[in-house]
């Protein structure tokens, strides 16, 4: 990728657009020098190019309702309903199809199924057996979603064919939220002394870890080499993720009893209000006593968490725009009413006990931010735009999903099928080689967000 802005702009970004150019080698973008000397981006039989897309809404309990909504407003629904999530990309549970009249009816999946080396490009197709390899989403949190994990590639095998109805792929999920606005989140586990604290403090918690597991944590020191703390660590949760209901039950009853009269003579710590708040949404669920394990992470618009195989974590709260690679594998095991499989999750998790890296984006042209997990999957650009400015995506080897957050604008591409107008909630495919070139003429900012196949994997 490289900037194409106007002169103006230029001078206004000239500091900014140095340190985006410096670090270009270190992203994996193709310069125009590149695209000379590059065998994925050299001429091939013309795909049919651009393609509007049609998202699918997903609509979970825990997501927002009616204007609330980023989900429901930019797929447009009106029925009150609750709009979770907004998918973009190939996975069967639910897939995107294209938006021309005369496809209405064929899948993305099916569409790049017909030539998948000119639409994805022969490194993606090689590597992926022709998919897509992201799934791209909005996400509108107004409840908490579960504590979760996704396997690693091995156990989501193992789980597929094992029970295929649950796990319904075979492919792992490591994934990456950027922030549309405040966004909450239980990330990986608290440091050591930050648990020390807990067992300290929390006599709840103390109470159904057991006494055995708390004096071997309460002795661990914190740059032991980790092995024996997480041992200990996976001892403690595992005890407590496996509580009898009514034991769990008795120790909420307590817990806020408790709080409920210390709340006279002090003021809660910002984990203990997330704690009363999770029992009221989930009443006598063991997902409340957990929540003292993790880190409660909160992130401002424009940041991003990113989340790998086997790490433990739970969206609270706000809206985002998510990417993943393409699977629907999660294993819950507190603060849902759906299925969970809590031996397995205690099995899996690697117990890290640390603060989950905060991506800040970086500026890769005049009003694009970068944002590169360690996946080779997928990376994410947040386009923001002001009235009348230009930028442009050189072509690269992989393919694109565009989505139109908010604003007004126009799309110039090859094979456009119309006059390329984008609007709040448009979603575009856009091919592996083709140049995009991005306009911002309504009122107001565009803001758009691309999904892609990391960078560094044509590196």
């Amino acid at each position: 990728m490289a900037s194409s802005s106007t002169a103006s702009s230029s001078a206004q970004l000239g500091l900014g657009l140095g340190l985006g150019l410096g670090a270009m080698g270190g992203l994996g973008l193709l310069l125009p020098a590149d695209r000379e000397h590059d065998p994925e981006l050299e001429p091939c039989s013309p795909p049919k190019g651009v393609q509007r897309l049609r998202g699918a809404v997903q609509h979970y309990e825990w997501g927002s309702r009616g204007d609330a909504s980023l989900v429901a407003r930019l797929a447009g629904e009106t029925e009150g309903r609750p709009c979770a999530e907004l998918w973009m990309g190939t996975h069967p549970s639910a897939p995107s199809s294209l938006a021309s009249d005369d496809d209405a009816a064929v899948s993305l999946r099916e569409w790049l199924a017909r030539n998948p080396t000119a639409l994805l490009g022969r490194a993606v197709t090689a590597r992926w057996d022709g998919d897509l390899p992201f799934l791209f989403k909005v996400l509108s949190v107004a409840k908490p979603l579960s504590i979760q994990a996704h396997p690693d590639r091995e156990l989501a095998r193992a789980l597929h064919a094992l029970r295929p109805t649950t796990y319904r792929d075979a492919n792992h999920k490591p994934e990456m939220a950027v922030a549309v606005t405040e966004f909450r989140a239980l990330c990986g586990f608290v440091s050591v002394q930050e648990l020390k604290d807990v067992l300290r403090t929390v006599p709840e918690v103390r109470m159904l870890v057991g006494k055995e597991d708390i004096a071997k944590l309460m002795t661990a020191k914190e740059h032991d080499g980790g092995i024996g703390v997480r041992s200990y660590l996976q001892s403690a949760f595992t005890k407590l993720m496996g509580t009898s209901k009514e034991a769990v039950a008795e120790a909420i009853s307590k817990l806020k009893s408790r709080l409920n009269a210390e709340n006279k003579i002090r003021t809660f710590t910002e984990k203990e209000q997330l704690v009363l708040s999770l029992e009221q949404q989930y009443p006598g669920d063991v997902g409340i006593l957990s929540a003292f394990f993790f880190n409660y992470v909160k992130l401002s618009p424009g940041e991003a968490l990113y989340i790998g195989a086997n790490e433990p974590h739970a969206y609270l709260s706000g809206e985002c725009v998510e990417c993943m690679a393409t699977s629907d594998n999660v294993i819950r095991a507190g603060l849902t009413p759906k299925y969970k499989d809590v031996q397995t999750l205690c099995s899996m998790l690697t117990y890290k006990q640390m603060f989950p890296e905060i991506l800040q984006g970086v500026l890769v042209q005049p009003y694009v931010i970068r944002y590169t997990p360690p996946f080779d999957e997928f990376e994410v650009d947040r386009y923001l735009l002001p009235q009348g400015e230009s930028v442009t995506m050189l072509a690269v080897p992989g393919p694109s999903i565009f989505l139109i957050m908010t604003g007004e604008g126009e799309i110039q591409a090859d094979g456009m099928p119309d006059e390329g107008v984008a609007k709040e909630g448009d979603v575009f495919f856009v091919p592996a080689r083709t140049e995009v070139k991005l306009h911002a003429s309504g009122p107001g900012c565009l803001q758009l967000y691309r999904a892609g196949v990391n960078s560094r994997f044509f590196c």
